[in-house]
């Protein structure tokens, strides 16, 4: 099942639980608006090349919408889509004023040059600058982008509209960035794995881990947990994959990982079959890598009691009912990690403000949201009675639909 597919779906059964009228229903899975643009740049050797670019504005009645922008050579109209409602559910999960969105460029970033993917976002940008905004539309960083993207995006839309920095968050410090957002994915899964262990009687430093994937969110949370006195057993990315069952040596291991780029021949570990990562012997799994990972073939092998959802999408639903039934406790994705998209709001506030905050305020303040957020999650699972994905689906969903209903934009 595609990310899409399966987005409509815990939607629907949402929608079910919390007893929608269908109009209402509909209304609510409708974008707000599709763009989509051609972007031609001159090519450094002097030839033109033209690129796609859209921009999926799902829903603003909780306030702007909010989302990621990659450049990717396959860009899904439905993946856009699925995750553009996906962020409309997650902001609400985490109680912050937006909506969501999704977008990019198809092309390979790969092949191209750094002023060439200056040209692009540039262009891009004067393509959709009057359809974006501090108030209406504020992107971020994704797949093939980064803070220099962002940077990039700031600079020509404020050509048009003057100095906006808060037109973009994961910007650069120097731009106006906030301090702790690299981090902030990564340090939400470490809040949201201790309040779901708490309720368990259970704490970080008793458990063993695997995570699979050790880009930005998996290295921090790898970091963050064994700082917290966690077990990191084993550890995958595209190089290939380690495990020491007496525990990795993290600090050692993101030295290595960042010199050679990958965990590739680390020496305090021994290799395994990457394919078998998530099978490993562990207390809780995180999945921090693609969508789609745990499915039917693996899902009655997996022996981590917990599975936390560092990445979008990585369960299948008929996993789902698999691990369910196997009492695997799964924290979904939509709320396990909304930590960048929060941190990505404090950034907003800052640059609205025109003040910002220290580090240390900018992680406290995480942490009162995740914890937060937690125990809004667990009261829709007591009054619906269901699990931790649907408490969560439902919280959102609710959300978008009172705040629809109170602007008077019901069918």
């Amino acid at each position: 099942m595609n990310a899409l597919a399966a987005t409509n779906r815990n939607f629907k059964l949402a929608a079910r639980l919390l007893g929608l009228d269908s109009k209402l229903e509909k209304s609510l899975l409708i974008p707000f608006r599709e763009i989509k643009v051609e972007c031609t740049i001159p090519k450094d050797d002097g030839t033109l090349a033209s690129f796609v670019g859209f921009r999926v504005q799902h829903d603003n009645a909780r306030g702007p919408m909010k989302g990621g922008i990659r450049y990717h050579p396959e860009v899904d109209p439905d993946e856009v889509n699925a995750l553009a409602q996906l962020m409309t559910w997650k902001t609400a999960v985490a109680n912050i004023p937006y909506g969501g969105a999704k977008g990019g460029i198809g092309c390979d970033p790969g092949k191209l040059s750094i002023s060439e993917l200056e040209r692009l976002t540039r262009v891009f940008t004067q393509k959709i600058h009057d359809l974006i905004g501090v108030h209406t539309d504020v992107p971020a960083p994704d797949m093939g982008t980064n803070a220099q993207t962002m940077a990039w995006i700031l600079d020509e839309y404020s050509k048009f509209h003057g100095y906006s920095p808060a037109i973009v968050t994961g910007k650069p410090v120097d731009l106006g960035g906030s301090l702790g957002r690299e981090a902030a994915t990564g340090r939400g899964v470490l809040y949201a794995t201790e309040s779901l262990l708490q309720e368990y009687g259970k704490s970080i430093s008793d458990q063993r881990f695997v995570i699979q994937g050790f880009g930005n969110v998996g290295s921090w949370a790898a970091k963050l947990i064994s700082e917290n006195g966690g077990k990191i057993v084993a550890v995958s990315d595209i190089t290939g994959a380690i495990k020491n069952s007496k525990g990795l040596d993290v600090p050692k291991l993101l030295k290595h990982s960042k010199e050679q780029r990958g965990i590739k021949g680390f020496d305090g570990g021994d290799p395994i079959d990457p394919k078998s990562i998530l099978v490993e012997d562990c207390d809780v799994l995180i999945p921090a890598a693609l969508g789609g990972v745990i499915n039917r073939e693996n899902a009655n092998e997996i022996k981590a009691k917990f599975i936390i959802e560092a990445a979008n999408h990585p369960t299948d639903p008929e996993a789902d009912e698999i691990l369910e039934k196997k009492g695997v406790v799964i924290l979904p994705d939509i709320f396990a990690n909304s930590g960048g998209v929060t941190v990505s709001y404090f950034e907003w506030v800052q640059n609205i403000q025109g003040f910002m905050w220290e580090e240390e305020k900018v992680n406290n303040e995480l942490k009162t949201y995740m914890t937060k957020g937690f125990k809004d999650v667990k009261e829709m699972c007591k009054t619906h009675n269901c699990d931790l994905r649907m408490g969560a689906f439902t919280l959102g969903v609710n959300r978008v639909a009172r705040a629809t209903v109170l602007r008077g934009w019901e069918a």
